[in-house]
């Protein structure tokens, strides 16, 4: 074992905390130009579209995954605000938040509670059901009707979790509070605000441009956000040692940091993602902005080399279907079959 392996293995996740607090503190002049670097490209390559399709030159959709990845970089900056990681006030995440909503066609409030809760029981396997996956163990699949079992195994299908999933999930899902709707009224006005927000930027388009214009403007590039937004989500959390336990053994610090990795992206991917590969990190101090998470790395190397994935490293990952208890590990449903 190398020298980096032993000291990610080694590290304790408790006393890493209050080491991290030094990086929490937003910097507001550098978050105002990241929000700014992002929405003004964002903006000019949509527009630039528009017109350029309405002219006729359908090559202007070849800009459609810059526009995909521009718009995952506003989601990723609305996140940072949901954990009022993005600027010193609430205030000020919760209403650029809001606005970065309509773009993204996701209820600030409604998203921001969701994924609250996945923070908080990431990994814990008796809190499964917000904000995640979902995950079987192998005694729960097994445990199954045929029919449940088919539909499960649809549903993992790497051809669902980011084809159909997500377009599901953006287009439906987030038009209503699911799972929030006994909550209280502010998840239905997050939800029907943003709804009517997004109607009238879309109608706008539509009128300038029209219906067929906007959709192979707007669509193409929020469902390539959306798609790598899953695919980048499911990675996170989704691989052979992550780590999961029962209510009774789970601490909040070592799933945090053991149950999330570290996907290392080359420039610019890293730059597009807004460094949210940094996923073990942002899971045990998620006040972090974004911009300083690759701070942390370089002051706390040990961090590097623990759940660290490539991008061609990814793939195996996505075969993954069962968490087996016996075996502390994600398996396929070959290997859960083989015993």
């Amino acid at each position: 074992m190398s020298a980096a392996a032993a000291d990610a293995v080694s590290l304790e996740p408790r006393k890493l905390v209050s080491q991290l607090k030094p990086f929490i503190k937003p910097h507001t002049g550098r978050s105002i130009w990241e929000l700014a670097i992002t929405i003004v490209p964002f903006l000019a390559v949509i527009i630039g579209m528009l017109f350029a399709i309405d002219a006729g030159y359908y090559a202007a959709l070849a800009l459609a995954p810059v526009a995909g990845l521009l718009l995952l970089r506003v989601f990723i900056i609305q996140h940072d605000c949901g954990h009022g990681a993005f600027l010193t006030k609430r205030a000020g995440n919760d209403w650029i938040g809001r606005a970065l909503g309509v773009l993204t066609f996701t209820p600030y409030e409604c998203w921001r509670r969701s994924h609250t809760l996945h923070h908080a029981n990431t990994g814990n396997l008796d809190a499964r059901g917000f904000g995640d996956v979902d995950t079987l163990t192998v005694k729960e699949f097994q445990a199954l009707s045929p029919l449940q079992r088919f539909l499960y195994r649809a549903y993992r299908h790497p051809l669902i979790l980011l084809g159909v999933g997500p377009a599901y999930l953006f287009l439906i899902r987030h038009r209503l509070p699911i799972g929030l709707m006994k909550e209280g009224s502010i998840y239905w006005v997050s939800s029907m605000a943003t709804n009517l927000a997004t109607a009238g930027v879309l109608a706008g388009l539509i009128y300038a441009f029209g219906l067929g214009t906007t959709l192979l403007v707007v669509l193409p590039a929020l469902l390539i956000a959306a798609s790598t937004g899953v695919y980048l989500f499911y990675i996170q959390h989704q691989f052979e040692d992550a780590h999961w336990d029962r209510r009774g053994h789970w601490t909040f610090h070592e799933a945090a940091v053991r149950g999330s990795s570290h996907l290392d992206l080359p420039q610019p991917l890293r730059w597009f993602t807004a460094n949210i590969g940094v996923h073990h990190v942002h899971h045990l101090a998620s006040r972090i902005p974004f911009y300083r998470l690759q701070e942390v790395l370089k002051a706390h190397p040990q961090l590097r080399d623990l759940n660290r994935f490539t991008v061609p490293q990814t793939l195996s990952p996505l075969l993954l279907t069962l968490w087996d208890e016996d075996k502390r590990r994600l398996v396929t449903f070959r290997e859960a079959a083989a015993g």
